[in-house]
């Protein structure tokens, strides 16, 4: 075996400029100097003996080697990462360091209910969360950004392992006053079209909502404004339309101080089912099945489904 082989400090440099596309940048995510960064790729360039990145003043650009490598790199980063977890998982279980994602749709709500009883079960860990949409927080999953994301399904987030963790049933939230007397359930087909409000592309619980109310003009009619469910219920209260809200949300006191009145969806899938996430063959498989009993116990308590 040659001893000329590139360092995973190396890689590293290379990955985060592929990243990153700017010298500066990569070399802050790496916690170095630009020049050391750039000393570390010149250094690469000479032991694989070719050219992985053209240099300009304005513009970082990789050659197709380079980019192949940088493609090789990060899959040995992921695999030199592994082998800690591999030798932590070993040991004492949810300890050291975790990377999680979580949704817009589901941190605010859940998060402050959940930690507390993850510290309290396992005070050895160090949990860093990460907010993102599904898609990208299911790119930093297979990028080795995260080690899991919590996320509602259905979604197609890859080659990935899931945890069912609990149903999340929809609710439709309309203007106080709107209608005097509520029903208790309201069909998909008694929903105005024109006045339905969802979150913008990118948070899969427009497309849940969608789904669940399978009205296939919904999607080419429904006003697709909101940024975060707290905007669309602002924008509700306001009167200026009606938008389905998780029960996550509701519980969690979305509604408090507004005059919006929420009402089941009745619906034959009228639920989005949350979900814990990881790279399918993880060696930390194990700790994420602890992970996700842990948050189904949590849920139950707080009296959520199932």
């Amino acid at each position: 075996m040659s001893t000329y082989l590139p360092t995973l400090k190396q890689l590293q440099y290379l990955v985060a400029l592929e990243e990153q596309g700017h010298f500066g940048r990569a070399a802050e995510t790496c916690f170095v100097t630009q020049s050391t960064l750039s000393a570390g790729l010149r250094e690469l360039e000479s032991l694989l003996g070719t050219m992985l990145v053209e240099r300009t003043r304005r513009v970082v650009r990789f050659t197709p080697l380079g980019s192949r490598i940088a493609a090789k790199a990060r899959r040995v980063l992921r695999e030199a990462e592994e082998l800690a977890d591999m030798a932590r998982a070993a040991g004492k279980p949810l300890s050291g360091d975790l990377r999680m994602g979580v949704i817009p749709t589901i941190a605010p709500f859940l998060l402050p209910r959940m930690l507390p009883r993850l510290r309290a079960e396992w005070p050895d860990l160090k949990l860093y969360l990460r907010e993102e949409t599904t898609g990208a927080a299911c790119d930093s999953l297979h990028r080795g950004h995260l080690d899991c994301v919590l996320l509602a399904l259905p979604y197609q987030c890859g080659d990935v392992d899931t945890l069912k963790l609990f149903d999340d049933r929809l609710y439709v939230a309309f203007p106080g006053g709107q209608v005097i007397d509520p029903p208790p359930r309201i069909a998909p087909d008694a929903i105005d079209e024109t006045q339905l409000l969802l979150l913008e592309d990118g948070h899969c619980l427009k497309d849940h909502a969608l789904a669940a109310c399978n009205r296939p003009e919904l999607r080419s009619e429904a006003s697709m404004l909101g940024t975060s469910l707290h905007t669309l219920v602002q924008m509700v209260d306001n009167g200026l339309g009606v938008t389905l809200l998780p029960a996550m949300a509701i519980r969690a006191g979305i509604l408090r101080h507004t005059q919006v009145v929420a009402v089941p969806l009745d619906a034959d899938h009228p639920s989005r089912q949350i979900a814990l996430a990881w790279r399918r063959g993880s060696p930390r498989e194990r700790e994420f099945q602890l992970m996700a009993e842990s948050l189904i116990s949590a849920a139950a308590l707080d009296g959520m489904s199932t």
